[in-house]
């Protein structure tokens, strides 16, 4: 039996719609002017009916012609759950975002909570031209956290999308979050636990941190 420490936890977030309180890239839509065909794509994207990949690149192609200061600038402005950013900025180190947003659009976000942050890459071109490179795997991001830092010795996730579920996979405990929509079907039958409010949900985030459960 092995008997965990708090420091052997790590608690991976997803961002859209568990940390923010709002889904990021329909924001970004009704900037462009995008508003209804972002949410459409990005509500069929969570429940897995239109593949992530294919469905994030698509969305970038609508947004990239934004200016990435006016993007910035809105992403920072969009609300974060209170709870769960208070747990994040006071446990920092023991906390990671993996989402399959991007790197230079979710950066205010990123520095603001301080912590790890997984994400799809881009690169900027002269001119300002923004470049999609690669797109998360988030279950690849895990495995990535695990073998960065040794003292890992149980991973809890946090998340509510189809797109979440390598992530879960490859984590010791699953948490299905429902603070801004349901969490998805897939992600209920293997999660361990379900919660719906961000306070609630932290307060089972910090009984992992005051208990050391047993695993056989």
């Amino acid at each position: 039996m092995i008997r965990y420490s708090a420091s052997e936890t790590l608690f991976v977030f997803d961002l859209d719609g568990t940390v923010t309180e709002q889904e990021i890239l329909p924001v970004l839509g009704a900037v462009a002017g995008l508003e209804q065909e972002l949410a459409w794509l990005t509500a069929r994207t969570l429940t897995g009916e239109i593949d992530f990949v294919q469905s994030f690149r698509q969305r970038f192609q609508m947004l990239r012609h934004v200016p990435l200061e006016r993007v910035q600038a809105v992403i920072a402005a969009i609300p974060l759950n209170p709870h769960i950013e208070a747990f994040i900025l006071s446990h920092q180190e023991q906390c990671a975002l993996v989402t399959g947003n991007l790197d230079r659009w979710i950066h205010p976000l990123a520095q603001r909570l301080g912590c790890a942050c997984y994400c799809s890459t881009s690169r900027l071109e002269p001119g300002g031209k923004l470049e999609l490179l690669s797109v998360l795997d988030k279950g690849e991001a895990v495995l990535e956290l695990l073998a960065s830092r040794s003292n890992i010795k149980r991973v809890i996730a946090v998340g509510e999308s189809v797109n979440d579920l390598p992530m879960f996979q490859h984590s010791d405990i699953g948490i299905a979050f429902g603070g801004v929509h349901a969490p998805v079907p897939e992600i209920m039958c293997i999660a361990d636990h379900v919660v719906h409010d961000g306070q609630e949900l932290c307060r089972l985030l910090n009984t992992f941190l005051l208990c050391s459960p047993i695993k056989e």
